[in-house]
């Protein structure tokens, strides 16, 4: 019930409304150091979210929190202990660890993390495995089923001469908190909106808890943009009862909504809703988060 109050909670703060409508977009960041670049739901009395950031430099902030209060979301950076990462493009709560999280940089570096009050702490951290030539990372999942788990992660891709490639794998944890991954399975994906040079075929992921692979993609033409962005249907996850993973994506995936002007670089589902929370890392012109009615569970 907490979870879904929290949810509810952000949605009335956020406010669903239809593609393209700018207003339903709430500020998270204003410059290029606060960029929403991944998003995870958190819960809690009145907290909604973290929020990571791909800054590259010591000292500066690698993750905040976004708490809903009334009629505004307010962003507070959290202090980082342990060895700090460089670029990180996504986080995920793991399941059925409260206050645990994996967090991965651009090059592929998996960050075991633990979230406590205002603190962050790095428990342990490993590449992925099967890293491609050329890989840059923006996405990662986590799937959950009768007592298994998988991941999910994808190289960005590159305009039309490099679709992004999708990745999948059982997930297992060391006694010592290290993430051990299964056999990797692997797909190519490229999307339907946009399709410009500029195109990052994959920004972030998302998973419902139907299975249906939500995409984000975007196209950055620089820092200072022009952007544009869209997340699709790009497909289904299934994770067996004896852990094997496979994926099915779409000959052509659906597009369900698009955002001139934005480069959504994070999509979450929130429980108890049919919600998806997204967010934007729009480089020097900031960040912005708003829900959209993504995660329907068919």
């Amino acid at each position: 019930m907490t979870r879904f109050t929290a949810a509810t909670a952000l949605l009335a703060v956020l406010g669903a409304a239809p593609a393209g409508a700018a207003d339903s977009w709430q500020k998270a960041g204003g410059d290029s150091r606060t960029g929403v670049s991944g998003l995870a739901y958190e819960g809690g009395d009145g907290v909604n979210a973290l929020i990571v950031h791909d800054n590259k430099k010591s000292g500066q902030p690698r993750i905040s929190r976004i708490t809903s209060t009334e009629g505004s979301a307010v962003v507070t950076p959290l202090t980082w202990e342990g060895a700090e990462p460089v670029d990180l493009e996504a986080v995920e709560p793991v399941p059925g660890l409260p206050g645990e999280y994996l967090a991965l940089t651009g090059r592929g570096i998996l960050f075991r993390l633990k979230v406590a009050g205002s603190t962050v702490t790095a428990v342990d951290y490993t590449p992925l495995p099967s890293i491609g030539e050329g890989d840059d990372f923006e996405s990662f999942a986590l799937v959950a089923r009768e007592g298994k788990l998988a991941a999910l992660w994808a190289d960005r891709g590159a305009g039309a001469g490099r679709p992004a490639t999708l990745y999948a794998a059982p997930l297992t944890f060391a006694p010592w908190g290290q993430p051990l991954f299964g056999a990797v399975s692997q797909r190519s994906y490229r999307s339907a909106y946009p399709t410009g040079d500029g195109t990052r075929h994959i920004s972030d992921i998302a998973v419902t808890d139907s299975g249906r692979i939500l995409v984000g993609s975007a196209g950055d033409a620089g820092d200072d943009g022009p952007f544009d962005s869209a997340v699709s249907d790009a497909g289904r996850v299934t994770l067996s009862a004896a852990g094997r993973v496979r994926i099915t994506l779409a000959a052509s995936p659906t597009v369900l909504g698009t955002f001139p002007g934005y480069k959504v670089e994070a999509v979450e589902c929130l429980p108890g809703s049919a919600d998806a929370l997204l967010g934007t890392d729009d480089e020097n012109l900031g960040g912005y988060v708003r829900t959209m009615p993504f995660c329907a569970t068919s």
